[in-house]
């Protein structure tokens, strides 16, 4: 068994919460032990263990490597001259996806595999060590399954997304297009997914239909995810908590009836902080970003109790941006939270919207993925926005 000795750590942030230092569990002048891709040990440098390999940190930051829960990579395609228009003044509505659902048809696998390849490895280099890809600009049986194939090769969170918005083609027939996503589209999907996701928004899919989309794919043995209330309030948030949702993104438009169905999901011990939300609510300021959108009000979430995620939604038409540390920065500036909550939200929060406890953190037995900065706090990456801070990632404790 290969081990490695992290050492000369001038902040680790563990978000440990049995640990110390607050909600990221910040602990300094540590050291950090991995063995066969998992963190080992965790203590004071001057008792660190002996290891084969020894990566000297000098002085910086580590953190958990980031967790997007929360992006379409699986495309064909540039919609930059939508994206010029809306910055003219156009406003968001959605419609684009259809545009680039034609250049996905029409693109082979490897053309598909190389996209998906590119933004995961451009992730990667931000520092996202976790990320969940979904399917959705195929809207075909055949299209939404290769879909799906070619994500699961680099991640092991995928995500049926057949109803991402209602084909050209079945434009007139809505209802038949349901009928096909949870008939064969489903079944075709299904053994390359982890989860299902819905679109729940005006010009997408109604309450009626999300609804049915999404108990057949829990009936298929798929986890819940849906996207909700970003272009104006309406029923997905409420409709993600009444089917146990892991994660309701988006999030931009909700009632106070929203916020407190989500807080009602409140789970654990909230006596030291380690209480959160079964069903997180993910924000996606990138999307605010590129649309030129109202962000959402995380502030309000966060005092209610609500576990919070942040991801980075990225997709070709309403967000393309792979970068978690931009996210973090545009959570702090533009939608009030802290930089340690921000911080928090890209790992641990991505980790609890994807149900995963393995990654986010930095304790014995979690996977080993982290990330050293070149700086020595965690509060530069909102501090420093748009600098690239990202002095080296390890996924399963390997250098990337």
């Amino acid at each position: 068994m290969s081990s490695l000795l992290v050492d000369d750590i001038g902040e680790l942030v563990t978000n440990d919460l049995g640990g110390e230092g607050g909600p990221l569990g910040i602990r300094r002048d540590v050291a950090l032990l991995v063995e066969d891709g998992r963190v080992a040990w965790v203590g004071p440098a001057r008792d660190a263990p002996a290891a084969d390999r020894r990566l000297d940190a000098r002085g910086a930051a580590v953190l958990p490597g980031f967790v997007d829960s929360h992006a379409h990579l699986v495309f064909a395609g540039d919609r930059a001259a939508e994206f010029a228009a809306r910055m003219a003044g156009q406003p968001y509505t959605g419609g684009g996806i259809r545009t680039t659902v034609g250049a996905t048809r029409a693109a082979n696998d490897d053309e598909l595999r190389a996209t998906v390849r590119r933004l995961r490895d451009e992730a990667l280099r931000q520092g996202t060590t976790t990320i969940e890809i979904k399917s959705g600009y195929g809207l075909t049986v055949a299209d939404e399954a290769r879909s799906l194939r070619i994500a699961a090769e680099v991640s092991e969170e995928t995500t049926f997304l057949g109803a991402h918005v209602v084909p050209a083609e079945y434009a007139d027939r809505p209802d038949d297009y349901v009928g096909l996503v949870c008939g064969p589209m489903l079944a075709a999907a299904a053994p390359h997914a982890r989860w299902v996701d819905v679109f729940c928004e005006r010009g997408a899919f109604d309450a009626d239909h999300t609804r049915a989309i999404l108990t057949c794919g829990q009936a298929a043995g798929l986890g819940v995810r849906v996207h909700a209330n970003q272009l104006g309030p309406g029923p997905g948030v409420r409709l993600g908590v009444e089917l146990g949702a892991a994660s309701v993104d988006h999030c931009t438009h909700l009632t106070d009836a929203d916020v407190d169905a989500l807080a009602s999901t409140r789970v654990g011990d909230t006596s030291d902080g380690g209480g959160h939300t079964a069903t997180v609510a993910t924000l996606l300021p990138g999307a605010e970003f590129s649309t030129r959108s109202p962000y959402p009000d995380a502030r309000r979430l966060l005092d209610a109790g609500v576990t919070v995620a942040l991801a980075t939604d990225c997709n070709p038409g309403s967000s393309y941006t792979s970068s978690m540390p931009f996210c973090v920065a545009l959570a702090v500036r533009e939608m009030r939270m802290t930089p340690a909550e921000a911080v928090w939200a890209a790992t641990a929060g991505g980790a609890r919207a994807l149900r995963r406890d393995d990654v986010g953190v930095l304790r014995p037995g979690a996977r080993a993925d982290l990330v050293i900065l070149d700086a020595p706090s965690h509060l530069h990456l909102a501090y420093r926005p748009g600098v690239p801070l990202i002095r080296q990632v390890l996924r399963n404790g390997v250098p990337q």
